[in-house]
Order: structure tokens, then sequence, then C-alpha cells
């Protein structure tokens, strides 16, 4: 590609004011309507007492700030790409940055309870309008994990410095994924940056696990995690909401003995990186095998507290020369030892390779960080937990225009999305009391872009 005129004979003027930058925006905010976002925050939201009248018109700054987001907007700033060309033509009720910054700031933990719930009930329309979650009715995995998120700037409030050594604030997320569907997220916290990774682990796997079910799903639920979440308290919750559970154990000494108990001829060869498939043997050679033993977990806790349940265990052999003494060969195979705890009913091999599908809530983290989580923008902890909740149902409102355009852009990154089906330019030209988007010719995601468009109820001209 080269340029198709000198420097001196190219120009640039802003001056039309019938182009829109997303034209994608507007299947957007139609399904974010159909779906009953507007009326839900004007139901449950209600920031009475705010200052300058800051808690007024809420469903119109929510909507405001989401389809910000959609557009790329990481900041409370960010919000003014709404105001250009012909954004006004298009959609009515934008509000300004500061305005927006100022509802953000007069929110309260109670109002931020208010919004969650607000979220969570738009979540369960979402599902049910564009079928978020196909194979619900089968098994649904929840997975919850905790990140840091590094902030800067002395006033900010809940910021410390927590396990990552980095100042920040952290928050945990739990996603609902199944294996026809890629996860979004049923339930969300902000806590301050020196909270421990699983503090609040068990109220917030209890809501997710509400919300899951009020989504139709009537399967079996999976809660995976890492260690850090292994405890009586999420086990407990697990039980008490009729979920399996399948976290996983960190090397202590009573799981070392437990392990050491299995029997060599127990070990089962599993897929996994660079093993190769026996066709005569028919089996895995690999550097990775799986074996099980009954384990009782927490007995250092009361009675009540202890756990019998599966412990799945995964060693992997040690490569290299690192674990050898110096001038010394391998005299004997050394291996590392990944343990999960967990009750659910699938044979060994397939319910251990279920838990590794865990780590599938770190594309989440980095779909989040790729937009509107890239800042925690305020110096309010609310206001920061109020933005955390709203990037969620950005993400989770992508997810659904993924799910409305293609099998594609159903599993694809939000960032895909955006890119493909939002950021479509459009011009746009009203005749007959009709608003008409004319985007551009040959756009290579145009079959897409014509599902989700028909989907959010829109037409097309013929």
């Amino acid at each position: 590609m080269k340029s198709s005129h000198s420097p001196a004979a190219t120009f640039a003027a802003f001056d039309d004011a019938n182009l829109l930058a997303h034209g994608g925006l507007a299947p957007a905010v139609r399904l974010a309507e159909r779906c009953g976002l507007p009326g839900l925050v004007r139901e449950k939201v209600r920031l009475a007492g705010a200052a300058n009248g800051a808690g007024a018109a809420a469903d119109a700054k929510v909507m405001s700030l989401v389809a910000a987001m959609l557009a790329g907007a990481d900041s409370i700033d960010d919000a003014d790409v709404l105001r250009h060309g012909a954004t006004a033509k298009a959609f009515t009720g934008m509000r300004a940055p500061t305005t927006l910054g100022a509802f953000l700031r007069a929110f309260t933990w109670g109002h931020m309870r208010q919004l969650q719930s607000a979220v969570r009930a738009f979540t369960c329309n979402l599902a049910v309008h564009c079928r978020l979650l196909p194979g619900s009715d089968q098994v649904v995995h929840l997975d919850i994990d905790s990140k840091v998120k590094q902030v800067y700037g002395a006033g900010k409030q809940g910021a410390e410095h927590g396990y990552t050594k980095v100042r920040g604030l952290h928050f945990q997320i739990v996603t609902a994924s199944t294996p026809l569907a890629a996860p979004v997220i049923v339930a969300s916290r902000l806590r301050k940056g020196s909270a421990g990774s699983a503090k609040g682990a068990a109220s917030l796997i209890a809501e997710a696990i509400r919300a899951v079910r009020a989504m139709g799903a009537t399967g079996m639920i999976v809660v995976r995690a890492d260690s850090a979440f292994f405890s009586h308290k999420t086990v407990a919750a697990c039980r008490r909401a009729g979920a399996r559970f399948s976290p996983a154990v960190a090397q202590r000494k009573k799981v070392r003995q437990a392990i050491a108990t299995i029997p060599e001829t127990a070990w089962t060869p599993i897929e996994y990186p660079k093993a190769i498939w026996d066709a005569d043997e028919e089996r895995w050679i690999s550097d990775a095998e799986v074996a099980e033993v009954e384990y009782t977990a927490f007995t250092g806790k009361a009675k009540k507290h202890r756990v019998t349940a599966r412990l799945l265990v995964r060693r992997v052999k040690r490569l290299g020369d690192a674990h050898a003494p110096d001038g010394q060969g391998e005299l004997f195979k050394v291996y590392r030892f990944h343990a999960v705890f967990a009750d659910t009913p699938f044979p060994l091999v397939e319910a251990e390779k279920i838990h590794r599908a865990h780590a599938v809530v770190e594309q989440v983290f980095a779909d989040l960080e790729d937009s509107a989580l890239a800042h925690l923008p305020s110096g309010k902890f609310t206001a920061n937990a109020a933005w955390l909740t709203l990037a969620v149902l950005a993400h989770n409102l992508t997810r659904a225009l993924g799910c409305l355009a293609s099998a594609f852009h159903a599993k694809a990154r939000t960032g895909t999305i955006r890119r493909q089906l939002v950021a479509v330019p459009a011009r746009l030209a009203t005749a007959a009391r009709t608003l008409t988007f004319h985007l551009p010719a040959r756009w290579p995601w145009q079959d897409a872009f014509q599902s989700l468009w028909t989907a959010s109820g829109c037409r097309l001209r013929p």
C-alpha cells in the first residue's frame, strides 16, 4: 500500500455533520433498549439527595457511559467520543463527560448494589434474547478469579499494595460459560488493593449461581477456581447453592502425603503439549499423567466444615537438569504436581481437562483491560466500583452483539467485535421522516453486520 496523491495534493477538513464514526452503536443501543436497560435503571437506581442534580436521569447517564465504552472509551473524558458529527441525529439524551463524572461520584455503596441489581437483571434479559449461554441445560462453568489493577495518584481511594507488590485496586469477577459459549460476566466486586484474593468470594459465588439460574440455566453448575479460593467457605457456598466445585489446591503437607499414596500403576497419560498419540496401543505418550485419590479437606476445622471428595492430580515430568545435583545426571524421574479438589461426576481425564479450562477467565481479564477497564478513572472508590459494573455491562452487551451477528463473532474477542461491528463508519441521511445509515461498500464483515442490524429490530434498504 502507498499514498495515491502527493502531500501537496492531500487535504483534511472536519466539516461533515452527517458522519458517524461508530455506526454499530445503533443496533447496540437498540438491543439495550429492547432488553430493558433504561427501564431497569430507572426502577432500581435512585440517587436521592445527590448534590446539584447529579442523580437525575440515571438511565440516560448509564446509557451514555455504556455507549461510550462500546465505542472504546476507557476514561470519563473519553465519553466525549459520542458528541461528534451526526451522533445527535442518531441518538438523544447523551450527556457530557463532566455530567457523567458527577454522576459516578454521587454513588454510595448502597447505590452500587442498586446498579448491580439492574445490571444482573439486564444480563438475564440479554441471555434470553440472544442465547448467551447455549448448552446451559447441560453444564455451566463458573470461573472466579481476581486481579490487582494498578492505579496512580495519591488521592485514589482504596489504592494499596497487595500480594503483587503493585499499588492498585483489587477486583473479583465470576464468569459463566458452556462448552458452546464464550464467557460472560455474571458477578463482580471491587475491593481495596490489599484485600486477599478470596476475600468475599463465598458471597460472590452464591450471587453468581443465583444469577445463572435466573438466566435460565437448568444444567449442572461447576465452580472452578485457583488455589487462592480453596477454603471451607467457598466449598460450603457451592454446596448450599446446589453447585459442584473444582478449586485447585496448594501443595501443602497433607496434600503431598495424599499424592504419595497413589500407586504408580494408577497414573494415566493425557493429551498435553508435545503429547504423541500411539495408534497401536491407543494411548497418549506424554510427559503429563493424571490420577485421583479420595481426600478429606479442612480437617483442621470443625467437623461440620470437613468435606471428602476427589483429589485430581496431574503430574508433569520436570525437563532439564535444574533439579539434579551438580555433576550428576537424572537418577530417577522427578515430577511437578498439580492438585484439584473436586466433586464433579466426570471421568478422571475429562474432569481434569475441564478444570484446566478455568484459564479462560484470563481472556476475560484481557478483554476488560483492552476496553473500559484500561483505567479506573476516578479518585473516589465507589465511582470506580460503578465504573467496573458498567464495564461488565458493556462487556456482556458486546458479547450479545457477537452472538446476534455470526457464529464466529459469538466466540470472538470483544476487541474484534468492537473493531468489526461497532466501529463501522456511517453517513446519515434523512428523508420522509426516516433515517438511513449509509455504510461502506464492500465492508468485509457486511453479512455479520446485517444479521446484527436486523436482529436488533432495524431494517435494511433494498
